[in-house]
């Protein structure tokens, strides 16, 4: 199920170095922002969480997965040069699993890492904050991962529907209409966080039972379907 030369390129398209920059800038920015806030700030466990949870889990993360989840496969269908890898002799399924567990590398490294370091700037791991939400940072960029993968295989305009998604439903939907909240990926890794973390400053509008069966559902379901959707994309002469 994994193609270590399919992940080689895969490695290669994400990392190049203009996209390699575009990933830097909000795991960067997170972490000038916890220097700062801690500079003026001192030592807070409520701001730590606010950071931590306003901006790295429901800013930097879905914006990251989406950099990476769509760039893993979309470009390629995009230009078309998809076709020279699926005239290989590798199943379509293991090119999407591939890509997937290549995307959602990129996606913790560049999402995880960086919280993880904010939240010791912030407040040392006071009360398990800055686990709990690296944490969060890796389950949710699984699931980000997995749907933005899928997006960029059913669509051309997979970017922007990615942006509109972390943007518009997880940021103002998710902060405005209470029901929203149940169809988001940063409520699902909320719970896992709260489950994780020793205060009850990071809450969660979804129960963790429940958290944990979408975030594997939607895994598994995104995952299977980009792989089927694939198998429908046909070669010159294969009709």
């Amino acid at each position: 199920m994994y193609e270590p030369t399919v992940a080689r390129l895969t490695y290669r398209a994400l990392l190049g170095r203009r996209r390699a920059a575009v990933l830097l800038i909000l795991p960067v920015l997170l972490i000038l922002i916890a220097v700062a806030v801690r500079a003026f700030n001192g030592v807070d466990d409520q701001t730590a969480s606010n950071v931590l949870g306003g901006f790295a889990l429901a800013t930097m993360i879905p914006l990251i997965g989406v950099i990476a989840g769509t760039g893993a496969i979309g470009p390629e269908i995009d230009d078309g040069s998809i076709v020279y890898l699926l005239a290989k002799p590798v199943k379509r399924p293991t090119i999407i699993f591939t890509k997937l567990i290549v995307a959602i590398a990129v996606t913790m490294v560049f999402s995880a890492v960086p919280t993880f370091i904010a939240g010791y700037i912030l407040n040392g791991n006071g009360q398990q904050i800055a686990v709990s939400y690296t944490i969060a940072a890796l389950v949710a960029s699984i699931a980000y991962s997995a749907l933005f993968l899928l997006l960029g295989t059913v669509s051309r305009h997979a970017v922007v529907i990615g942006l509109v998604y972390a943007l518009v439903w997880e940021t103002l939907f998710g902060s405005l209409v209470a029901g929203a909240r149940t169809l988001s990926v940063q409520q699902w890794s909320l719970a896992v966080a709260q489950k994780t973390s020793d205060t009850d400053m990071i809450t969660s509008d979804v129960g963790l039972p429940l958290a944990v069966v979408l975030l594997v559902g939607v895994t598994v379901v995104a995952t299977w379907f980009a792989g089927q959707k694939l198998r429908t994309l046909t070669l010159a002469g294969e009709e």
